[in-house]
């Protein structure tokens, strides 16, 4: 009975949690992230149109227009994230692979060749920087070589199809991505992650320990203050630094239908990656652009069955040679 109701509960918890994901740290539309969004959409026009009230004040009228939040594009957005996160939370999260494990594992290997350790090789402040710092980076390639594979493979275009036939942007385009996809891009980032777990984990003699903000990793919390602008049409570049870090104005750019912008800037938080692959692209001004796929279905996708389906039928044809429309 008891392992009953555990069950129980653990199901109701998934069915309510879409609902109040905004309570939970670890998701992208935590309250602070989002508060911490809507600041920067409202004062950046103003900041930057201080000689234009007027245009601030437009800016920021488009910015939160109705053509945006109740748009056909976001109102599928709204749907599909719903369903989505039931499917998501019941089928696929569990085969993700978790960074713990992999650690654990990475650790275990450590142990078997090196023998285990007694003590840390650094003093525990030392540690606990490099490993928040490392874990970071490293998580963060992970995530860009996911990316980065889902717009270089065909198979895997065809689900990441589902993130670019958004129109327009909002914190919730975020949650527009297919299972499969969600599943590739979780595991490339804790594969990696796991790594740098069960090396640190190994050299602190199990004494790691990471600086945290907000309940979850510090530097994955300061980019998820900005990064529900990345999904929005407020333009934030950071200029020259826009060679290092990955600007909401870059991601923006990412789901840019202008043939200079295609495949361009998939990393997230760390643009040195791009840079490496030779997919960066650094505005120099603000740039204005259609977002979707760019090649005429865009507003054919905007339906929670298409967005599971259409995915899966356009793998049949490629592997059966029938290759038009994909």
């Amino acid at each position: 009975m008891e392992a009953y109701l555990d069950q129980l509960f653990k199901f109701a918890e998934i069915a309510v949690r879409p609902f109040i994901a905004f309570l939970y740290s670890d998701s992208m539309i935590y309250w602070p992230y989002l508060l911490s969004a809507a600041v920067l959409a409202i004062g950046i026009p103003l900041i930057t149109s201080l000689r234009s009230p007027e245009g601030a004040m437009e800016t920021l009228r488009q910015q939160f227009s109705l053509n945006i939040w109740w748009s056909t594009s976001t109102k599928a957005d709204y749907r599909y994230y719903i369903v989505n996160s039931f499917v998501f939370a019941f089928i696929f999260a569990p085969l993700i692979l978790a960074s713990a494990d992999v650690g654990s594992w990475i650790n275990a290997r450590l142990i078997a060749f090196l023998g285990a350790r007694n003590n840390s090789i650094f003093d525990a402040t030392t540690i606990r920087v490099l490993y928040t710092v490392t874990f970071f980076i490293a998580y963060d390639l992970g995530r860009f070589l996911a990316h980065w594979l889902q717009h270089q493979i065909p198979v895997l275009w065809q689900f990441h199809k589902v993130h670019h036939s958004a129109e327009a942007l909002t914190p919730i385009t975020s949650y527009r991505v297919h299972p499969l996809d969600l599943l590739i891009m979780g595991t490339g980032g804790n594969l990696l992650g796991g790594i740098v777990v069960g090396i640190f984990y190994y050299i602190s003699a199990g004494q790691v320990s990471i600086y945290t903000f907000l309940g979850t990793h510090l530097l994955i919390a300061v980019y998820n203050m900005i990064g529900n602008l990345r999904h929005s049409h407020v333009w934030l570049d950071y200029g020259v630094l826009g060679y290092i870090f990955i600007s909401p104005a870059q991601h923006q750019i990412h789901h840019s239908t202008e043939a200079r912008h295609i495949g361009k800037n998939c990393g997230f938080a760390l643009a040195i990656w791009d840079a490496l692959f030779g997919t960066l692209y650094v505005p120099k001004s603000k740039e204005t652009f259609t977002m979707g796929l760019g090649d005429g279905t865009d507003g054919e996708w905007h339906s929670v069955g298409r967005m599971y389906l259409w995915p899966l039928e356009m793998v049949r044809r490629l592997f059966s040679g029938k290759t038009e429309n994909v």
